[in-house]
């Protein structure tokens, strides 16, 4: 039935002019309170549902938003898409989600072609797409609007979204300190990642307020995947000469410490703790369940497509809209006290 329903229908219920039905569906100013209410009471006892095609055709919006993403981690990406989507549902738009090789000689002719074809009205941009230059180059070229989700650079550049993923790390790293571990092993994120960069300033800083000295091979390059946690942890975990505690900068990896330490027949966390870092659905799946950082991965995705739905703008000279979201730690059973 709902597919029967057109915008003639609407207008009719609502008693409106067709294009006052119009003007309330695309968001458009100027339209008095009690008609919006009374449009929007009509599109829903009619279970009205815009044509997004016929939309477009008849405006300058394509009503779409797109994500460009390059990330190792499905859990992450994941999550981004649910709280993107779930934001452009809500106001009649679809998502369009695009991986980007950000290493690639020829990423520019990637990204030229899709933006003059699928005409997005903003882009939400992860990591470490939401740094590169080329990227940032082209959207600004073609006049899209674009979020950035946690860039690691010229935050003047444009809107972004993000939380504070060096007091998090700290603060992780406190919680093993306090659970009585003086030796941590680190294992760093995706180089590219400017969070890598301040969650491993966290945990040298907490270590550093703490007393304690970081030892150069207990920190180890990782890459945001299982299989570079696997190895890093083959590489912190392989002697005798052990730490007591690993903290990975993120849950990809975490589980590939955790993986490494059950090869070896490490009790996790009698012998060793193990913290990781977004709580992705894998930090629930696996036992011991996994102690990390909560990051509001969708919440951020969400508060992007938020922004770009109502318009990122800001005057000459002001900062760009910028917003900070909570984080929480996550105390499961991959961690506790140091072995004595």
């Amino acid at each position: 039935m709902s597919s029967k329903i057109t915008i003639h229908d609407v207008a009719r219920q609502s008693g409106v002019s067709i294009k006052t039905v119009s003007r309330v569906l695309n968001r458009e100013p100027n339209v008095k309170a009690d008609t919006r209410d009374r449009v929007q009471a009509a599109v829903a006892a009619l279970h009205y549902r815009p044509n997004i095609s016929a939309r477009s055709l008849a405006g300058s919006k394509a009503y779409l938003i797109g994500v460009f993403f390059d990330n190792p981690s499905p859990g992450y990406i994941t999550d981004v898409q649910l709280g993107a989507i779930a934001r452009c549902r809500e106001e009649g738009y679809h998502l369009i989600v695009e991986p980007i090789d950000s290493t690639a000689a020829d990423l520019e002719a990637q990204i030229a072609p899709m933006l003059a074809t699928l005409r997005m009205d903003g882009v939400i941009l992860t990591a470490p797409v939401c740094d590169h230059p080329v990227v940032l180059a082209a959207l600004e070229r073609e006049g899209v609007p674009y979020v950035r989700i946690s860039p690691g650079g010229e935050l003047d550049r444009s809107a972004s979204v993000g939380m504070d993923d060096r007091l998090a790390a700290y603060e992780m790293t406190k919680h093993l300190i306090g659970l009585g571990h003086s030796d941590i092993g680190f294992i760093m994120g995706h180089p590219d990642h400017g969070a890598s960069r301040a969650r491993h300033q966290g945990f040298m800083a907490a270590m550093a307020d703490s007393g304690l000295t970081v030892r150069s091979e207990r920190v180890e390059q990782g890459y945001f995947s299982f299989r570079s946690g696997f190895e890093a942890a083959e590489r912190l975990l392989g002697g005798e000469d052990r730490p007591t505690a690993i903290f990975a900068s993120n849950d990809d990896m975490a589980l590939g410490v955790m993986a490494v330490a059950n090869r070896l027949r490490l009790n996790v966390p009698e012998t060793l703790s193990v913290a990781g870092f977004d709580d992705t659905p894998g930090a629930k799946v696996v036992w011991p369940q996994l102690t990390t950082v909560r990051q509001p991965i969708s919440a951020m995705a969400g508060a992007a497509a938020d922004m770009l739905l109502n318009g990122v703008t800001w005057e000459e000279g002001d900062a760009p809209p910028s917003k900070l979201l909570d984080f929480e730690l996550v105390i499961r059973e991959s961690t506790g006290p140091a072995a004595t």
